[in-house]
């Protein structure tokens, strides 16, 4: 089979935008809801089990409806933001979706105010619902009324949704310009940010430049709408669901104990000066006294290596067959059924992303594919996410999609298997010592970088609370990367704006931890791997199989794995500290 870069075909969802069907699944999922409505009597505390699961399985097919629509109106948008069609299509649904969910939000109000014994029988009455039904529960003490919960959900609609698509809408039609070879370019951030792992000193500083000059003459506007979705997130989840803090509201959508995500937080803190050390190291390599912020993910050596799309389609599916043949199978799915929007084009969303909208069909990725080594492992980590989903499509559409925290697991042992199928490929050396220094940046980006984005996360929402200005908040986001960076690397005044171009920041805050915790997870897993071979493979597919049909710990705690162990984490960076123990013992070429 011969892969080519191209658009992903929706039509597994509905034919076109204007079309019946899509018009035809709005008149279905209203039809539905007004049917559930009539349900709202029999909801008693003794209603029969039989009758419940019923209702449940009535539920799940309303939401697979709802799904189809709306991941179809979030793809047809990241495939083209400016699109008028596609962005009056996105906001459409998310008013009808609104209005739904307020219709049929009886259901889980009564179900949170159901006594405990009528709750724990119909639980274990319910079967693949029963996680859902359990984590619905959690939320008991942070519900509000019905009319409450009414009008929430509709001001997200014209609230902090809309700033979301704003966001997306103003910054994905910027273009950078940048002179190469006495040619300039006109570049979406996609193409820019090949400029930064460039051999050429200049050309990546350049790069960094252009991409924060673009973002600060919108600085105050971004910095602004950043403001109001931290206030909206304090308004909704502090003053009136009552959470302690921003983040526990988060902690508490993935499930994970407070004191787990302040420990691993922590544990980054405490091992800043292991990638401190490695950019000290990595300096010495590039010949460089000391690396600038333009230069942590320079390469080392010299490598015009690029791949085809059609080589690099081969190479992931190939590493992944050698590591499990029905993991292979699952990532050719996405290319057979023509899921994967692989070019680069003006206006399409930038970076890379796995959306799964029923277990029944496929997910779809989308990337920015433009040769480079690092393109190669971002196909790699987004069809890993693409392999979790469907390794769990056999639960509910409640149950097979994993919590954030466990999201990142396939995508990232995805990569470094790639990586390991590569080094042993690789006869060259200077690639290979390319591969072994990318492995060390990949780390840093997945696991501090994100870990400080959290903990700026964590000070600028307070801040936001105290009435700082976006100058102010610019102040603490360089003070959070001296304590990231140390001496190890010198800072530029363009990087005040780097927090304004973090996409996950505005739309789902307190997202970023997800990576750290994914990466440093699947550092350990690996270790394991390596050393137990193929009877490994059963147990981390297993993990992969319970989707999000359990507690991230519980499905963990049966892998051996304790995530409240401030000792798990550090394991974590032990598998760091010896990779840069290996790379400082590299001659300097």
């Amino acid at each position: 089979m011969s892969f080519t870069q191209s658009a992903w075909s929706l039509e597994d969802l509905f034919p076109s935008l204007d079309s019946p069907e899509l018009e035809t699944a709005f008149k279905t999922l209203e039809a539905h809801v007004a049917d559930f409505e009539k349900i709202r009597p029999q909801l008693k505390p003794d209603i029969p089990a039989g009758s419940f699961v019923e209702i449940l399985k009535d539920t799940e097919e309303s939401t697979r409806l709802a799904h189809r629509i709306y991941v179809c109106a979030g793809l047809s948008f990241a495939a083209n933001t400016q699109d008028q069609t596609a962005q009056t299509l996105l906001g459409r649904v998310q008013q009808f979706m609104a209005e739904m969910e307020n219709r049929i939000l009886f259901f889980s109000l009564w179900w949170k105010d159901l006594d405990e014994a009528n709750a724990t029988r119909l639980m274990s009455a319910s079967g693949d619902f029963r996680y859902y039904l359990e984590e619905m529960r959690h939320f008991k003490p942070h519900t509000l009324t019905e009319p409450e919960e009414k009008i929430i959900n509709l001001k997200n609609v014209t609230g902090v949704s809309a700033l979301h698509t704003l966001y997306d809408a103003v910054t994905n039609r910027y273009a950078f310009k940048l002179e190469v070879d006495g040619e300039t370019k006109e570049l979406t951030r996609g193409e820019l940010m090949v400029y930064v792992r460039e051999p050429d000193a200049d050309l990546r500083a350049r790069a960094y430049k252009e991409l924060y000059r673009i973002y600060g003459n919108d600085g105050v506007i971004l910095g602004q709408m950043y403001q109001t979705v931290a206030r909206d997130w304090r308004y909704e989840n502090l003053t009136m669901r009552h959470f302690t803090s921003p983040l526990a509201a988060r902690n508490l959508f993935n499930d994970i104990p407070n004191e787990v995500v302040d420990t691993l937080l922590e544990v980054c803190r405490r091992n800043a000066s292991v990638f401190q050390r490695y950019f000290q190291l990595k300096a010495r390599h590039i010949g460089m006294e000391r690396l600038r912020r333009f230069d942590i993910y320079a390469p080392v050596v010299k490598s015009d290596k690029r791949y085809d799309f059609n080589t690099a389609a081969e190479m992931v599916l190939d590493s992944f067959g050698q590591f499990d043949s029905q993991v292979a199978e699952h990532a050719r799915r996405i290319f057979a059924e023509n899921h994967l929007d692989s070019e680069v084009r003006k206006g399409k969303q930038s970076g890379a992303f796995c959306w799964s909208a029923v277990p029944d069909l496929p997910p779809w990725v989308h990337v920015n594919y433009q040769g480079r080594p690092d393109d190669v492992a971002t196909l790699a980590h987004e069809l890993g996410h693409a392999i979790h989903a469907m390794l769990a499509a056999h639960h509910t559409v409640f149950t097979y999609h994993s919590s954030l925290p466990l999201a990142e697991t396939a995508s990232t042992f995805g990569e470094m298997i790639l990586v390991d199928w590569l080094l042993s490929e690789e006869t060259d050396e200077s690639v290979r010592r390319d591969l072994l220094f990318r492995q060390v940046d990949d780390s840093y980006a997945t696991i501090m970088r994100q870990a400080y984005f959290a903990l700026f996360e964590r000070q600028a929402h307070e801040m936001v609370q105290k009435n700082a200005s976006v100058d102010e908040l610019s102040t603490a986001y360089v003070e959070n990367l001296k304590e990231q960076f140390g001496e190890a690397v010198e800072l530029s005044d363009e990087f005040k704006w780097e927090w304004i171009s973090i996409p996950h920041i505005y739309h789902t805050p307190f997202y970023v931890y997800a990576y750290t915790f994914g990466q440093l997870l699947v550092l350990s897993l690996y270790q394991q791997y390596k050393a137990e071979g193929e009877s490994f493979k059963p147990r981390y597919l297993k993990i992969l199989s319970a989707g999000g049909s359990e507690a991230p710990a519980r499905i963990l705690s049966e892998a051996g794995i304790d995530i409240r162990s401030g000792a798990f984490w550090q394991g974590g960076f032990d598998v760091i500290v010896a990779l840069v123990d290996e790379l400082d013992k590299l001659p300097v070429t």
